[in-house]
């Protein structure tokens, strides 16, 4: 069948690309085509920057699942498309997808040569046979939806305004791995987590509100720490999720953390008996939804 195509690497999956793909879906139903939306493997910087490490905020499976629910999918390694000028990319789209119709985000480009204005996108498609269309910019109340605005949301902490963009909370995965046992010698057991992918961002260091999941266990409030310890004189970044009342061995076992909301800063404090209570409260605030 053919197909109306939307091009771009999408990371997060958030409301301004929710909203496109809506678009995408919606012109489809109207032209009886098939929603096409093509990604890449990798972010485009790191292929043509060496020493760009990206922070993403999904991983490329996250990213794939989140694509599929509006159409479908094709990822394609960058390095072996960054070469093609926009005419031979889009060529290459109608020969082997018959993509009949293009639909590109307000600021979205491509192709090797470059081009600027969706005016040269356009007289491009009319020569391969592809119609461009161009969507405006998706914005929500007082926030420009974008990739950027929810990194820096996560840089600040501020994991409510993070979900708020992304249309979901904020996650995070990762393996149960052996800690130092700090938090059970102070009453407080923690699972310790081995991020599933070292490129997706951490938001700021501090203690948070979240919900977490394992294959054998339902989704559970719990209180997680970002952070180095400095009380107990750790030096090294580590996530520590306590789950309240919960008994049993998660070693090894692949967790999913959903923020809430941001509790406090991480701090010194001047005893281990003032570590135990400020814990205590925090444990407590977690709890509290409406805190």
């Amino acid at each position: 069948m053919s197909r109306i195509a939307t091009i771009g690497f999408f990371d997060g999956v958030h409301r301004g690309h929710q909203y496109l793909f809506e678009q995408l879906r919606r012109i489809a139903d109207e032209r009886q085509l098939t929603p096409l939306i093509v990604t890449f493997e990798e972010h485009p910087r790191a292929v043509l920057q060496a020493d760009f490490i990206p922070q993403l905020l999904t991983t490329p499976a996250e990213r794939k699942a989140l694509l599929e629910l509006y159409g479908e999918v094709v990822m394609l390694p960058f390095e072996e498309v960054q070469p093609l000028t926009a005419a031979q990319f889009m060529r290459r789209l109608k020969e082997e997808y018959d993509v009949r119709v293009i639909l590109m985000g307000y600021d979205h480009r491509f192709g090797s040569d470059g081009l600027k204005h969706s005016q040269a996108y356009r007289a491009l498609g009319a020569e391969t046979g592809i119609e461009v269309l161009t969507m405006h910019e998706y914005v929500e109340g007082e926030w420009h939806v974008s990739s950027t605005e929810i990194r820096r949301a996560l840089e600040n902490g501020n994991v409510a305004v993070a979900a708020e963009l992304l249309g979901r909370p904020y996650s995070l995965s990762g393996t149960v791995v052996h800690g130092r046992g700090i938090g059970r010698s102070l009453g407080f057991p923690t699972a310790n987590i081995a991020p599933e992918n070292v490129h997706k961002i951490l938001p700021r260091a501090g203690v948070y509100s979240v919900r977490v999941t394992t294959s054998g266990m339902a989704q559970r409030p719990a209180m997680l720490n970002i952070g180095t310890n400095p009380t107990v004189g750790n030096s090294d970044l580590t996530i520590e999720v306590h789950i309240p009342s919960f008994k049993g061995d998660l070693y090894g076992e692949q967790m999913e953390i959903q923020f809430d909301r941001f509790i406090r800063e991480e701090r010194r404090f001047n005893s281990l008996q003032e570590l135990q209570e400020q814990i205590k409260a925090d444990v407590d605030s977690s709890l509290r939804p409406d805190a």
